[in-house]
Order: structure tokens, then sequence, then C-alpha cells
């Protein structure tokens, strides 16, 4: 094969990784009846007139399975960081004490339950989108690299290849999406 269409096959391959990074981030912060720090990623604190990552101006924990702690380091960020909260609409109530904020999380019902699995399920299928996207694209530049006299052999190869990056990372989102499943649904 040629260097033009290794870099295809490679870009493509990066591409699907980090198709499957995001939709990892993005099932992380979806809860699973326990608390997890992480759940509070991308929330932003105005801080001094910039948005900040909570995790950048506040130290959180995970004091208990139902129970998130958010420390700030300075005591004027806990009104901003509690708003932040409250308006990034996540289904947790802030629960300030003047020193700390807290997190109670609900025991999840098995309707709200359901209802994450969706979320989850939504999430998995634009990963999927992405992931035959980064094909479409690879595959439309090993035609160009055809076209410009690359082989038809080798173009077909290419494809193949393409497409068994694609099965085998589809198959990757579905096995998250099954341990997300389980996660979730275990009472």
């Amino acid at each position: 094969m040629t260097e033009a269409l290794n870099i295809v096959l490679e870009v493509a391959a990066l591409s699907m990784e980090k198709a499957i990074n995001h939709l990892e981030a993005e099932l992380v912060k979806i809860r699973a009846g326990k608390a997890n720090p992480n759940m509070l990623d991308g929330i932003m604190a105005d801080y001094y007139g910039a948005p900040t990552a909570i995790s950048q101006v506040a130290n959180i924990t995970a004091m208990d399975a139902r129970t998130i702690s958010v420390q700030p380091w300075e005591k004027n960020m806990l009104h901003v960081i509690e708003r932040a909260i409250i308006a990034a609409n996540i289904g947790i109530n802030p629960q300030n004490d003047g020193n700390i904020i807290r997190l109670f999380l609900p025991p999840l019902t098995e309707e709200r339950r359901k209802e994450l699995v969706k979320r989850c399920n939504g999430e998995g299928e634009h990963a999927k989108v992405s992931i035959r996207n980064i094909r479409r694209d690879a595959i439309e530049d090993i035609k160009k690299l055809q076209k410009d006299g690359l082989s038809e052999d080798a173009a077909k190869d290419a494809e193949a290849e393409a497409q068994t990056m694609t099965d085998k990372h589809i198959l990757l989102i579905e096995k998250h999406l099954v341990a997300k499943e389980k996660e979730i649904m275990v009472v």
C-alpha cells in the first residue's frame, strides 16, 4: 500500500478512537446510582469573569455511595459553584452549609433508570454515527487516491480494512453500552 493510503487509514483509526474516548467520557457523566465526582465534569462556574470547570476551583470528592462534596478553594466561590450546579440541571440540588457544598443523590426509580439507559443509548448512537462518518470520509479519500493512480485492488483492500475498523469500533460501542446499562439497572 502507498504511504498516502496508510495515512488515510491511520487518520480514520485515530478519529474512531477519539469517538470511543468521547463516548466513554459521556457515559461516565451519566450517573448509575452511585456518586462519582466525574458527574460534575463539564459544569462551568464563573471564576472572576472566566468560565472555569468546577474541578479547577474546588476539591470534588465522593464522600460515600450517595454523596458528593465540593469544597471550594476560595470561600467566595461557594455561591457561584452552587448556582452553576443548579444551572447545569443534572437533577441534584446542592446543599450549602457555608463551608462545603454537598450533593445528595436520590435513589434511582425504575422509570429514571430507564431514562438513563435511553440517554446512554442516545450517546451510543451518536458515537456510531461518528464512526460511520469517519468510515465514509476514509472511503472518499481512498476513491480520490484511486483516481490519482492507486490500483483498484489496493483501493478495495483499503475499503475493506476501513469497514473492518468500523465494525470493530461499533462492537466496542455496543460493549460499553451493555456494561453501562447493566451498571444502571442494578438496584
